[in-house]
């Protein structure tokens, strides 16, 4: 029977996450240096496709729009490429203009930029010779003569110009013939091959991209079945859960940007800064590119005013208007519109993008995030990738309860006073210990159980969790002598006491008188000590469920000790409050009642009358 009741009660234990079945740490280094050297070896090929598969990702719900308009899948995919890459061109030719035109300016402002340096310059003097610019500019000059000197800059200028000795052996002096005129395709791979390489990837992203739109169902269901056919259910919702996050991070992502470029044009051109058209542009399209982005289209804008304007008002005006709408966009447009678009921390986009530039360079940059995500998304339904998720998903990877249990091992009393008052802010002292503090002690007294816990951890959690519980509750005025007394008693360890503690400080607030009592004065060598008298309920307090043989004797001994006449509760306290009391526990115990979670108990002591017994004492006050 006292088996069936165990099982009763834990029968859920606490979900705590568990790490994935470990592969051999050879083969999975293996397998991923095999993927990064493919990644950068491969670059000229993968390059154009993974930009090819970020724009079908962008252009399949238009194309898919048209052909509902019976339009056809060709023109529609053909219109789509066209209106595309003309809008591009359209862009490039729009900035080529806006750049000449600033080219044509550029020497009308360099009278300015004198200017400023001069004014630099000649604070730096008035600074005397203990100013810093000057001591900085005297320092690289001291070493730029010694680095000439180390290298023998000047030697071979000198031996050039020196005459050889008498009798000397003259060296040979090569002669190279060479041809007139030049050949052309030499000429023609110098000049035009770096120009080519780009138009080339263009060339490659343009055509890859159509034939994907065109064929995106075959190669939708040749990717189901090389990811297996076997588990259909599965490999569609991880494909429409990559698409759909890739498409709404790229969706939210352009409306971030165009929000953020048009009031940079604008206020770039109320300010007065020349051709803000192009840095509206370009702050919108370099914005794609993370943290580098920003910094870059920011640059040139204030360079600029710096050269336009004699004084620095100009300049000055530039960094506030960026810095404002900078601001603005990261704390209120992204977090409106992102949410949890992208699933990833803040940390893996970072870590992202350096992994990414670093094996494909700048395209490497701009397509960081997309990348990611599908890794992410991978991780979250393939379950040998599952470490993916968890190195770079935002999903929280511990349940509150084992952060806590961590922090009281650890001995972190600030950032487990955290996420108590966290949790506590939701609900009060009765949520946060159903939800937080009793499952806390439970996952304690499981690894106490399979031991995995010594007596220092023990002892850390429990002396832990009552000075947390000290902190969480406010002062309140010490009960009346003559209030009901209620022990409660930590049955076999320090963790029990300390969820007894919990209930005590539950019991206080009522107008009840709540000891604490550790297992030790229950023992039989101690008991005595205790006064048999002035008792109104004993509750004993069990993080283990199974352990009803101990408490079937410590209830005898506690009826022997305070008499009949006072009311015993059994708390045998489950991670889950829904759990059920067996009713067959009290007859194997003879405890007078049994309570799995802190309202049950509350709720006992009320049938046994003991809060009864305080509304009463405060009724004649009243």
């Amino acid at each position: 029977m006292a088996e069936d009741t165990a099982r009763r009660l834990q029968a859920r234990p606490i979900p705590v996450p568990k790490a994935a079945p470990p592969a051999s740490t050879q083969t999975t280094l293996l397998v991923i240096a095999l993927v990064v050297a493919t990644l950068y070896l491969g670059s000229d090929i993968l390059v154009p496709i993974a930009l090819a598969v970020l724009l079908t990702f962008v252009l399949a719900p238009i194309v898919s729009r048209l052909e509902r308009l019976r339009l056809g899948r060709i023109p529609s995919v053909l219109a789509v490429v066209v209106l595309v890459f003309a809008g591009i061109a359209g862009f490039g030719m729009v900035v080529g203009g806006q750049i000449a035109d600033l080219a044509n300016n550029l020497p009308s402002y360099q009278k300015n930029v004198h200017d400023k340096l001069d004014s630099l310059r000649s604070r730096a003097a008035s600074a005397g010779s203990g100013g810093v610019v000057q001591q900085a500019t005297e320092a690289f000059r001291d070493l730029k003569q010694g680095l000439e000197q180390v290298t023998g800059e000047t030697a071979p200028a000198a031996q050039s110009n020196a005459l050889p000795a008498p009798g000397a052996a003259r060296e040979p002096v090569p002669v190279r013939i060479e041809q007139d005129g030049s050949d052309a395709l030499t000429i023609i791979s110098d000049v035009l091959g770096p120009a080519m390489a780009p138009v080339a990837t263009a060339g490659m992203v343009l055509v890859f991209t159509i034939f994907m739109l065109l064929q995106r169902e075959d190669l939708r269901d040749r990717l189901i079945r090389l990811a297996g056919s076997g588990d259909l259910s599965r490999t569609t919702e991880a494909m429409n859960d990559a698409g759909e996050r890739v498409s709404r991070y790229l969706l939210m992502q352009c409306v971030v940007n165009v929000t953020y470029g048009l009031p940079i044009g604008v206020g770039l051109w109320l300010i007065g800064v020349p051709n803000p058209l192009l840095w509206g542009l370009l702050s919108t399209v370099l914005r794609f590119i993370p943290f580098l982005g920003p910094a870059i289209a920011a640059a040139f804008p204030i360079l600029l005013s710096f050269a336009v304007d004699g004084g620095w008002t100009l300049p000055l005006l530039c960094i506030a208007l960026f810095v404002a709408v900078e601001l603005f966009s990261n704390n209120v447009v992204e977090p409106w519109l992102y949410g949890s678009a992208t699933g990833l921390s803040s940390l893996a986009i970072i870590v992202a993008a350096v992994f990414w530039t670093t094996l494909w360079g700048p395209v490497g940059l701009l397509l960081a995030t997309p990348l990611t995500v599908c890794l992410v998304v991978l991780g979250r339904h393939v379950p040998q990738l599952h470490f993916l998720e968890v190195m770079l998903g935002d999903r929280p990877v511990l349940p509150d309860e084992a952060k806590l249990y961590q922090r009281l091992l650890a001995r972190d009393p600030i950032e487990a006073m955290e996420i108590a008052e966290e949790k506590m802010s939701k609900g009060g002292l009765v949520e946060a210990g159903h939800g937080l503090l009793i499952p806390t002690l439970s996952l304690a007294e499981q690894d106490r159980q399979r031991n995995r816990l010594n007596p220092e951890g023990r002892q850390a959690v429990a002396e832990g969790m009552v000075a947390l519980l000290d902190e969480m509750m406010e002062s309140s005025p010490p009960a009346a002598e003559d209030t009901p007394l209620v022990l409660c008693i930590g049955a076999r360890n320090d963790l029990d006491e300390a969820a007894a503690a919990l209930l005590g400080h539950m019991l206080r607030p009522r107008g009840l008188r709540a000891d604490v009592i550790p297992c030790e004065k229950v023992s039989v060598r101690s008991i005595a000590a205790l006064a048999p008298t002035g008792v109104s309920a004993v509750v004993l307090s069990y993080l283990n469920p199974s352990a009803l043989s101990h408490a079937r004797r410590l209830v005898r001994r506690l009826r022997l000790h305070f008499g009949p006449n006072v009311p015993i509760l059994l708390c045998l306290w489950s991670a889950h409050p829904e759990a059920e009391a067996p009713e067959h526990a009290i007859s194997q115990t003879t405890a007078d009642r049994v309570a799995t979670s802190l309202t049950g108990a509350v709720t006992q002591l009320e049938e046994l009358g003991v809060l009864a017994a305080v509304e009463a004492e405060k009724a004649p006050q009243a």
